[in-house]
């Protein structure tokens, strides 16, 4: 990539969390900004200091306790923001106190027309997932910018990266969203000289078979013939969304079963770096009753994960 002035570079926005690999995402945000020349805004997030921070009247000792705090989380920042410094990476900082953090970190994006929103991610539990409260998951389902989410400590040598993908649109997907996930991961790839693999899943009727042999009279599903033909119908919309995106057959792989059990052993089997995924916004009833692949998958992956949306917001120009 050609050289950009730091008045032309894009801004990606990194969200920094002392409880959450603070060390890692740093390493990988250096590495990203580096690898695309991009300059970074980095935010600590610290709610719990919010009350501190409101606009009501406070006592004279809170007020020394308040500027006292604001100057530790400065300076907590600023620590973080030297290492990038030193690694040549162009940085402006910020203190985030506000709640829910989905609302604030969007809202910083808006302000620094981020490129891209950079955050550690931690294992969800199970109360998490069936409340949706996760700042993670509330991201996936309403943030319009691409999402890079840090797991590995450190990014492999040459990675393999994986573009999941759906062309059979199963999932309520557009076929554009199929290509933005495979020239985003080509876009990286050829800025790391990475890998790209295109991976599809998809459903085998075996199971129903199963069930209609277990009803009161039993019912007699050519299952082999239908599964033959779902596969190829499948096959035939990988191939074609491969060639349209240039990857080659060895590196184009079509499995049966269901995303959530195949990527992440396909992403282990290939040492992958990072898997990228689409999702889509949702917003009302539809965000708090439909789920996404990504939002499935994304604590069963060893990697880092990139979910990517149709939107201006493009990680190549």
């Amino acid at each position: 990539m050609s050289e950009k002035s730091k008045t032309d570079k894009d801004t990606i926005l990194a969200i920094l969390e002392l409880d959450s690999e603070p060390d890692n995402l740093i390493n990988r945000v250096t590495w990203i900004a580096q690898s695309f020349d991009y300059r970074v805004h980095l935010v600590l997030f610290e709610p719990e200091s919010g009350a501190l921070f409101g606009g009501f009247a406070i006592s004279n000792e809170a007020d020394a306790i308040r500027q006292e705090l604001q100057r530790t989380q400065d300076e907590i920042v600023e620590s973080y923001a030297v290492k990038l410094r030193d690694n040549g990476v162009d940085v402006m900082t910020s203190v985030l106190r506000q709640r829910p953090l989905d609302d604030g970190i969007l809202a910083i994006a808006i302000s620094v027309k981020a490129k891209m929103i950079i955050k550690a991610i931690r294992f969800h539990s199970i109360a998490e997932r069936g409340i949706l409260v996760d700042t993670d998951w509330q991201l996936m389902r309403t943030s319009a910018y691409p999402l890079w989410f840090v797991r590995s400590e450190k990014m492999p040598e040459n990675p393999a990266i994986v573009a999941a993908v759906d062309p059979s649109h199963s999932h309520d997907k557009p076929a554009a969203l199929d290509r933005e996930i495979v020239q985003t991961a080509k876009a990286v790839a050829q800025a790391i000289d990475g890998d790209v693999h295109i991976l599809h899943t998809y459903e085998r009727i075996s199971e129903i078979g199963k069930a209609a042999n277990r009803t009161f009279k039993p019912i007699k599903i050519p299952i082999d013939k239908i599964d033959a033909r779902i596969k190829a119908e499948h096959r035939k919309a990988l191939d074609a969304l491969a060639a349209d995106c240039e990857i080659d057959a060895g590196h184009t792989h079509q499995l049966p079963g269901s995303t959530q059990d195949i990527l992440p052993t396909f992403v282990r089997s290939r040492n992958a770096g990072l898997v990228v995924m689409g999702a889509l916004a949702r917003w009302g009833v539809k965000r708090m009753l439909i789920g996404s692949t990504a939002e499935r998958v994304i604590d069963h992956l060893p990697c880092d994960i990139l979910i990517v949306r149709l939107s201006e917001y493009q990680l190549w120009d």
